[in-house]
């Protein structure tokens, strides 16, 4: 995901330490990447506008696929007024692993009346797999966010489930660094399998929104309706929503379908699809 050039640099035996570093800032009305740097295998396609003064970025990496042993790290801030939409062109992959872990720490922070969207394809977990993934957000008092996290277990159309691995995910808000939401959530082979857990469902998936209302609330009830494994909830003025599928596109079409309701609210805009995810 980032840069002009590619430096890949192996930590030690275990793996490739990569980071990438974005900055976004209002000028002139319109929102530009006015600063990136990256070591490794991560790099940015040039930024798109496919709603004029708002800026999309797709995060590349290379390689097409973690292992155990590597560590990405992406830190993105949006100075005050500016608005920057964050996707990737495909799914990510976590192979297999022998016991080593994966890392994956990502940074978001949005200044003053900036409007922060985190908005990447799913995340593919291939059985055995061994992945710890934290992000971080900081946000202004008058900063907005949508972000969601869409996992896949698994590789359910091959046969595949998730009788080994495990999955370690750390989700942090924080508001001028006093905690808001801070969640952690522990998957391995017996919480996929287990009643409690996933039930063997191979899609799981957190949307976060804020600051949403009550109305966005109710209208996202009213979408869920009756549907199974599908929930939401209103913490402070933090909107939080999951779901569980057994296909992950119909999950993420869900997704799509609550972005679609709050954004009009947050960030008095209404959906524009990344054109990267109609390809």
């Amino acid at each position: 995901m980032a840069g002009h050039s590619f430096a890949f640099a192996p930590t030690t035996s275990k793996g490739w330490a990569a980071s990438l570093n974005l900055r976004f800032a209002n000028r002139f009305d319109k929102t530009l990447l006015v600063h990136r740097d990256h070591k490794g295998p991560l790099t940015v396609q040039r930024p798109f506008y496919p709603e004029g003064n708002v800026c999309h970025v797709y995060l590349l990496h290379p390689p097409g696929g973690i292992v155990g042993g590597d560590e990405l790290s992406i830190s993105i801030t949006a100075d005050a007024d500016s608005h920057a939409l964050i996707t990737t062109p495909a799914a990510g992959k976590f192979y297999r692993s022998e016991g080593l872990w994966a890392n994956q720490t990502v940074n978001l922070t949005a200044a003053d009346n900036a409007i922060l969207e985190w908005l990447p394809q799913e995340t593919i977990i291939y059985e055995g797999a061994h992945l710890k993934s934290t992000i971080s957000i900081d946000l202004a008092p008058s900063a907005r966010f949508i972000g969601w996290e869409i996992l896949s277990l698994g590789r359910p159309a091959s046969g595949e489930g998730f009788d080994y691995g495990a999955v370690d995910l750390h989700w942090k808000i924080h508001c001028e660094q006093r905690p808001l939401f801070l969640e952690r959530l522990r998957l391995d082979a017996q919480a996929f399998a287990a009643r409690w857990g996933l039930q063997g469902i191979s899609a799981c998936g957190t949307f976060f929104a804020k600051p949403a209302s009550r109305e966005c609330l109710t209208a996202i009830q009213a979408m869920i309706a009756e549907t199974p494994y599908r929930g939401v909830t209103l913490i402070d003025d933090i909107l939080v929503c999951r779901a569980l599928d057994s296909r992950t596109d119909r999950l993420r079409s869900f997704f799509e379908q609550v972005w679609a309701c709050v954004r009009p609210e947050i960030a008095q805009r209404h959906v524009t699809i990344p054109r990267i995810w109609l390809t």
